[in-house]
């Protein structure tokens, strides 16, 4: 890490709301609360569509479930980004130092961009595989590596604090 970002990220734990989640007793429980259940509910959402691409469940309508899943997704990222922003300024320079925190946010990338890949991409099709029918090869790649990116987030989440 250079000076000049060191600097950087020991203001951003100096800042108010930083010191307050640090001396607060509950206040980072509380906000690692509401960012775990954010990411079980991000996660479910994705991962039931994932298992549909991938074959489970044909006769519900990809289309149908996609959207239904896709407001949960939204939602549950209302609570995740910003829980997971304030545990960030608590602990910054930490973070930052940290290959588990590099690896999920260099996860939780590739897991956007493959979602991003998905929608543009084999789901423009939908209507020929909606309902009944198996999702292309491309969709369900798409599924499978959603799971795997999903799962590795996860663990790189958890190992934040063992390494």
């Amino acid at each position: 890490m250079t000076p000049a970002g060191d600097t950087a990220f020991a203001l951003i734990e100096a800042l108010p709301l930083a010191v307050a989640m640090r001396k607060w007793l509950w206040l980072y429980p509380i906000v690692e609360i509401a960012h775990i259940v954010g990411f079980v509910t991000l996660v479910g959402s994705v991962a039931m569509l994932d298992l549909r691409l991938l074959g489970l469940s044909r006769s519900i309508s990809v289309t149908a479930l996609s959207r239904h899943t896709l407001s949960w997704t939204l939602g549950a990222l209302l609570i995740v980004v910003p829980s997971g922003l304030l545990m960030f300024t608590a602990h910054a320079t930490d973070f930052v130092s940290n290959d588990a925190f590099l690896a999920k946010m260099t996860l939780l990338m590739l897991a956007g961009a493959n979602a991003l890949w998905f929608r543009v991409g084999p789901y423009q099709s939908v209507a020929a595989w909606d309902s009944g029918a198996q999702a292309p090869a491309a969709a369900r790649i798409s599924a499978a590596l959603s799971l795997l990116l999903w799962i590795a987030v996860i663990s790189c989440g958890r190992l934040l604090a063992y390494v």
